[in-house]
């Protein structure tokens, strides 16, 4: 194989419409936060996506004992601790038994001193619709605008969908939507979980793949989500691997065409996550409810990479800042 690309902060750097774009995005998500008690009828403010907790725990990455020199210096002990939480990408929050398969397995790792060594929030679905950030910027601040004046947002957003079609219909997102609508109704821990877009490894770039061992796709079809998520959790041990892409060139890994997959670029496992059985936390406890997964909080040779990437930074520190003063006006916690 050739040598990995370095990363340069390059692929991060948004043009000045796209900067203008992001100030107004950034208005809407703290109003939709500074509203989202009501909006999901809850007595806290919520994130502005993933809304909806299932679960959260406790879990072990266990590091791979051979894994490629190169990467040994980023995994230079045994295990880490983790703090995992399961959730649902809606961005309202609704007790039904069956929800949109749009899942979110959000990974916290800690360094020996229970510090943040990184954050990966990934999800049941390797790609992402929109290559453009203006797009995304025009279609993210519309439905934040539908949830907050209903109606009367409504043909704006319609109007962002459609222009987000064309790049929603590549032969590698065709294929995964077809992929995904059959395992519809699978349990959600029988999924492979991706980053989606790409992350710093030092200098190297990668993408991030979970694979659970050994898990049923049929365990608990007849119960809502979170009681089958809490159940198997509390009676099974559960554990998966954890692979990586390198790139190696930006014609087969792009990094900034988040809507095709990475080729040429063969997965490498470095080790693994495992919960054990009875590693569930109070999900309805204040300190894990506004837990941030935050990937650009991790160490600087741990965050994103890309002008996608980039966004979320933004976003996310706009949420949480909004999250944490509206909770503490309504309960009195800074967190």
């Amino acid at each position: 194989m050739p040598n990995p690309l370095k990363y340069n902060k390059k692929f991060d750097e948004l043009n000045e419409e796209e900067k203008k774009l992001l100030e107004l995005n950034k208005k809407t998500i703290a109003d939709f936060v500074e509203q989202s008690s009501s909006i999901s009828d809850v007595n806290y403010a919520t994130r502005n996506a993933h809304a909806k907790t299932y679960a959260v725990a406790k879990g072990t990455f266990w590091t791979k004992p051979d894994i490629p020199e190169s990467l040994q210096p980023f995994f230079d002990k045994e295990k880490f601790d983790l703090t995992i939480r399961f959730s649902n990408a809606q961005l309202k929050i609704k007790n039904s038994k069956r929800d949109i398969p749009a899942y979110g397995f959000a990974v916290h790792i800690k360094d020996e001193n229970g510090g943040l060594l990184a954050n990966y929030p990934l999800v049941n679905f390797p790609l992402f619709p929109i290559n453009s950030v203006s797009t995304f910027l025009k279609l993210f601040t519309a439905v934040n605008k539908f949830y907050i004046k209903k109606w009367s947002s409504l043909f704006p957003m319609l109007l962002q969908i459609i222009k987000v079609i064309p790049s929603a219909l590549t032969g590698d997102m065709v294929r995964n939507m077809i992929k995904l609508i059959g395992k519809r109704n699978d349990f959600i821990l029988s999924f492979d979980y991706y980053s989606a877009g790409a992350y710093r490894l030092g200098d190297q770039i990668i993408k991030i793949k979970l694979s659970p061992k050994n898990v049923d796709k049929h365990t608990g079809k007849k119960q809502p989500i979170k009681d089958s998520l809490k159940n198997y959790l509390q009676t099974h041990d559960f554990s998966a691997d954890i692979l990586i892409q390198l790139c190696y060139d930006l014609q087969d890994q792009p990094i900034n065409k988040l809507n095709v997959e990475w080729k040429n670029s063969p997965f490498i496992k470095i080790g693994e996550v495992k919960i054990n059985k009875g590693s569930l936390l109070d999900s309805r406890d204040c300190t894990n409810e506004l837990l941030s997964f935050n990937p650009f909080e991790s160490k600087i040779f741990f965050q994103p990479v890309g002008k996608i990437q980039k966004l979320r930074d933004e976003a996310y520190k706009v949420s949480v800042q909004t999250r944490r003063k509206i909770n503490k006006l309504l309960h009195g916690k800074n967190s």
